[in-house]
């Protein structure tokens, strides 16, 4: 193995065989993984027959235990993070870790792998040649300045966002945005993929009608 003190590692969002082979061997030689749940990343773990300690680290504990786990790994051990689904530190945890680890010295290694923007860009038959990814929008303080300057925005807009708020997402882009082309990806590799395109009136309708289950991709054309 390398120098590397940390690695990141993408891991399924939704079907368990969206996982590469670099990212199981480096799982399978790491003295310790970090996980956002460990109960959640422990059934992945069973399922592709690795069994290495597991540590919670999320939101919550992430700034009381960043210290100890730099002594740690100037000790020497080797690290993995990952999150529930996807790549770690977007719009997961593992920003804080990255830096104060490349503050200290020590060396931080990132694999490739899945992340549920891309195949929902790609899938939309919107731009995908400039994009900008916002994540989730700012649930009271600053959401409407930020829609107010996604508004003059000209590239393909990405946004994540929550079942029992989808609706009301799509109503303020549309308020703010006026009713531009869209889509709206959920539940992306699982059992019930679905993407649904059209205007963002459409995509309204669409969901009211039908309700609201799932993870979702919420994509809007930029301003032409």
């Amino acid at each position: 193995m390398s120098e590397t003190s940390l690695f990141l590692v993408p891991t399924p969002i939704g079907n368990l065989e969206d996982i590469t082979l670099r990212a199981l061997r480096i799982l399978s030689e790491v003295d310790v993984i970090l996980a956002e749940d460990t109960r959640t990343s422990g059934k992945l773990l069973k399922h592709h027959n690795i069994t290495k300690p597991l540590q919670s680290y999320h939101i919550f504990n992430e700034h009381k235990t960043v210290e100890k786990l730099i002594s740690r790994m100037e000790a020497g051990e080797k690290f993995a993070l990952i999150s529930d689904a996807g790549t770690p530190s977007i719009s997961d945890p593992g920003f804080l870790l990255v830096r104060e680890l490349l503050k200290a010295g020590l060396e931080v290694n990132c694999l490739p792998g899945a992340t549920a923007f891309v195949p929902a860009l790609v899938n939309s038959g919107l731009p995908s040649d400039r994009f900008v990814f916002e994540g989730f929008l700012p649930h009271k303080k600053g959401r409407q300045t930020r829609l107010i300057k996604l508004a003059e925005e000209e590239r393909t807009i990405i946004l994540y966002e929550s079942p029992h708020r989808l609706i009301k997402c799509l109503e303020q882009l549309k308020e703010h945005l006026g009713d531009r082309k869209a889509s709206v990806s959920r539940e992306i590799s699982k059992m019930f993929e679905e993407t649904v395109r059209g205007t963002l009136s459409e995509l309204i309708d669409h969901f009211t009608t039908k309700g609201v289950k799932g993870e979702f991709v919420v994509l809007v054309e930029g301003k032409i």
